[in-house]
């Protein structure tokens, strides 16, 4: 039986997310997906659908109605893919009771201000020019290591490089083909 995911988006959800279908494309046939539109879980319909009018439609309330819907709708144990605002909304989920076998959130913004992690697997991809990363502190305060990606920004999981890395990462983690990992060379 295949592994549950949940694929959580970035503040922008189906609206600007093509990359997104290359995430499905290269997973379904590994796990059962299921995916959120983070407008949709946190009600956020901004009628001028600027990027700094969908941000603050999430500060003002948006992540915290999302997170609850999420509580809602996730009752089962699954590893979580999420990307920038929907990475926050699925940490604090998380603390919330949310069942997580893992997280894996790529430019998860607004975690670098969480003083709690929530259990299981956390991994944390970031390029390095994010201006939204945690700053090296942070890791080690919640004892946790993050990976720095050269070359990238903010919207770096959108790039078809990034989506190749993050898809064989996710795979490694948690696919078993035989008592090894895919993508590994049994000599």
């Amino acid at each position: 039986m295949a592994e549950r995911l949940v694929i959580v988006s970035d503040m922008w959800g189906a609206k600007k997310g093509l990359w997104i279908t290359s995430y499905l494309g290269y997973l379904q046939q590994y796990f059962n997906i299921a995916f959120y539109d983070c407008q949709q879980l946190g009600n956020v319909d901004e009628k001028i659908n600027s990027a700094e009018n969908v941000h603050q439609a999430f500060v003002d309330g948006g992540i915290d109605t999302a997170v609850a819907h999420l509580l809602k709708k996730e009752k089962e144990p699954a590893h979580y893919l999420c990307f920038s605002i929907g990475g926050a909304i699925a940490w604090k989920a998380g603390l919330l009771g949310l069942p997580m076998k893992s997280l894996y959130a790529v430019s998860a913004t607004r975690i670098r201000s969480e003083v709690e992690k929530p259990e299981g697997e956390i991994r944390l991809l970031f390029g390095d020019g994010d201006m939204y990363r945690p700053k090296a502190s942070w890791y080690e305060k919640l004892g946790l290591t993050g990976e720095l990606v050269e070359g990238f920004g903010h919207d770096m999981y959108s790039d078809e490089k990034i989506i190749k890395k993050v898809c064989l990462d996710l795979l490694n983690t948690v696919t078993q083909n035989a008592g090894r990992n895919v993508g590994q060379k049994v000599i």
